[in-house]
């Protein structure tokens, strides 16, 4: 029962922060007079703020339902502010906050994450974690068209001027689309096209074009803190896309490790 403590305590220490922090950017995105909207936002940054410095206070050793407890208790927050997201993100077709600041595209995605995250709780206390085959194809093309997402923020923040750094972003959103598509044909193609050859080189692939996306993250972010750049990205956005590429090498990196023979806890494979 240790595996699930520790993975459960993973999930929220990741998970909480990147909540927080997405109730921060869609605060600075609404309009002055979203009062409502800003309280609301503003709710749910303390809210996982609190999780996550509460998560820091559990160890190892704890009582397994005292965390299938917390999980149930985050898990809620999670539906929550992804009901939120949704909210806003229908309140943003429907063009009833003219002049707000944040993509549709934008809320749509850390909707996506706040899903993600709410299911992996669930999972996690129901003991229903995927088998490996079907996990590594999954959360590919999660994480996949969250890099895509990624790069295509970055292109529409940075100021068209910076010309160059435009270029590279809109490279890594069209690699990155190309890269989900073959992951969705891959799981159109299940279960024929899980053999051990295919996912191994479907996780080099991947691997390589992450790590060369998290490398330009860094640079970007490193720019953006020295103010070397011309942009309208938050430094915290920089450093918060660098955090979910890294994630997503580390999973990355634990498909390899279970493909190559090596031995790895399958409950553990995820992250």
């Amino acid at each position: 029962m240790d595996e699930f403590v520790a993975r459960s305590l993973d999930e929220i220490r990741f998970w909480s922060r990147i909540m927080k922090e997405h109730s921060l950017f869609l605060g600075l995105g609404f309009r002055a007079e979203d009062t409502q909207l800003k309280n609301e936002a503003n709710q749910f940054y303390a809210i996982f703020e609190e999780i996550e410095r509460r998560s820091y206070e559990f160890q190892i050793g704890v009582d397994p339902h005292t965390i299938q407890a917390f999980n149930t208790e985050v898990r809620i927050a999670a539906t929550n502010i992804w009901a939120f997201k949704r909210k806003v993100l229908g309140l943003i077709l429907q063009c009833k906050l003219p002049g707000q600041t944040n993509f549709p595209l934008l809320v749509d995605h850390v909707s996506r994450e706040a899903n993600y995250f709410r299911n992996r709780l669930e999972e996690l206390n129901s003991g229903r974690l995927e088998p490996l085959p079907d996990a590594i194809i999954d959360e590919n093309v999660f994480f996949l068209k969250i890099m895509a997402d990624h790069a295509k923020f970055i292109g529409h923040l940075l100021d068209p001027s910076e010309r160059k750094l435009v270029d590279q972003a809109r490279e890594f959103s069209n690699d990155f689309d190309k890269l989900l598509f073959q992951a969705m044909d891959l799981s159109h193609m299940r279960p024929q096209s899980q053999t051990p050859p295919l996912l191994s080189q479907f996780v080099d692939e991947n691997r390589v074009s992450v790590k060369s996306l998290r490398d330009f993250k860094k640079t970007a972010r490193d720019l953006i803190e020295e103010c070397r750049i011309k942009s309208i990205i938050h430094p915290l956005l920089a450093d918060h896309v660098f955090r979910e590429a890294e994630r997503f090498l580390f999973i990355l990196d634990m498909f390899d490790q279970s493909l190559s023979g090596a031995k790895v806890n399958k409950r553990e494979i995820l992250h």
